[in-house]
């Protein structure tokens, strides 16, 4: 079994959330990598400028000053988004990066935005897999000597839930990696429900969507490339996924580029489970969280990592005044809330097909620090 070590989010004086991170990551066996002189891709989300459940900064200036001292070339990375938003080129993801605390001043290492100042700079990985024959990864991403990812713990409208994995297949692919990441899925929009508020059509980075002579959003699925922004921007639900095996198949995708990611390099994560908002740090908005916070986990392998994050989610009860209506449904613990809120989603079909292709391993020991 794959070890996966936990701390929960209890402090006294002397003994922070910060010293429990260092304290995490030692206990975990992060220093048995050999950093010295090595550029260590710190791969991370910087969040939405709006969102505020993403990782506060001061946990990654923490890991950075242990990286530091291990005499690391550390960077802090992430890719661009498909959508339109305030990351979809390195101008604008780095202002929002530093608008959000990942910045020289509180964080000290470099911002690199992995795939390039228009999301176009990324390696072609090969992995000849059932999905995949390559994946095209961010460049500096690629280029890094080892791998580090912190990851926000948090439900996602395609993939279930947003953990490791998703953090590095989805959010290292350039954005030509992520049109074939999101090539399996397009959406519909009900015409029926369409307000004809414009908005998915201003955010369509793809101009892919139009209204017509009735004035209802109507998508030219000749542009279309599945990104998703659509669905994440309308607030009335008319714009929706198209479920079939569509997700399933995202999710089996961002397996195959973990791997390219991973390929060949020293690699260590962290879950950061708190905050749990319903759906990703991409929105420029955050629901309230769904469960208590629960703590912090490191392993080396991102699958038990996964795995062990899901479970404790799981088993906990819900917050009152979310998307879980706890007054119905009440407490709702030991209920896969992902699936309640994403009905239509699988994530263990994705973490068991990342086992499948040798990514880590379901079966976790959990070592409480």
């Amino acid at each position: 079994m794959s070890k996966v070590y936990y701390t929960d989010m209890r402090t006294k004086p002397g003994r922070n959330l910060l010293d429990k991170l260092e304290i995490l990551v030692k206990k975990a066996g992060m220093e048995q990598i050999d950093f010295k002189g090595k550029f260590t891709a710190i791969k991370i989300h910087f969040g939405e400028p709006g969102n505020l459940s993403y990782i506060r900064a001061n946990y990654a200036a923490k890991l950075v000053k242990i990286l530091l001292s291990k005499q690391a070339k550390p960077f802090l990375t992430d890719s661009g988004t498909l959508y339109l938003g305030k990351r979809s080129n390195a101008i604008d993801h780095i202002e929002s990066a530093f608008e959000n605390g990942f910045n020289p001043v509180a964080v000290p290492c470099p911002v690199i935005i992995a795939d390039g100042l228009k999301a176009i700079d990324y390696k072609e990985i090969p992995v000849r897999l059932k999905y995949c024959q390559t994946a095209k990864i961010g460049s500096a991403i690629a280029e890094a000597d080892i791998i580090v990812s912190m990851n926000h713990f948090k439900g996602h409208e395609q993939a279930g839930f947003g953990g490791a994995l998703k953090n590095l297949g989805m959010g290292s692919a350039s954005a030509a990696g992520k049109l074939d990441l999101h090539s399996s899925s397009q959406p519909v929009v009900d015409q029926a429900v369409c307000t004809s508020c414009g908005q998915c059509v201003k955010y369509c980075a793809s101009d892919a969507i139009h209204l017509n002579e009735a004035k209802k959003a109507a998508i030219d699925y000749g542009k279309c490339v599945g990104c998703g922004q659509c669905v994440a921007i309308c607030q009335f639900d008319a714009a929706q996924p198209v479920w079939d095996n569509s997700a399933d198949i995202m999710n089996y995708k961002i397996a195959e580029y973990t791997v390219a990611v991973l390929k060949d390099k020293p690699h260590f994560h962290i879950n950061f489970i708190m905050d749990v908002s319903p759906n990703c740090d991409c929105w420029n908005c955050n629901d309230a969280a769904i469960v208590p916070n629960i703590g912090i986990a490191a392993s080396f392998d991102p699958v038990a990592l996964d795995q062990a994050s899901a479970d404790m989610v799981t088993k906990s009860a819900a917050n009152l005044n979310t998307i879980l209506n706890v007054q119905q449904y009440g407490e709702l613990q030991n209920v896969d809330k992902f699936k309640m809120i994403h009905p239509n989603t699988d994530w263990q079909a994705g973490l068991k097909y990342a086992e499948e292709i040798g990514l880590g391993s379901l079966n976790y020991d959990l070592i409480v620090v």
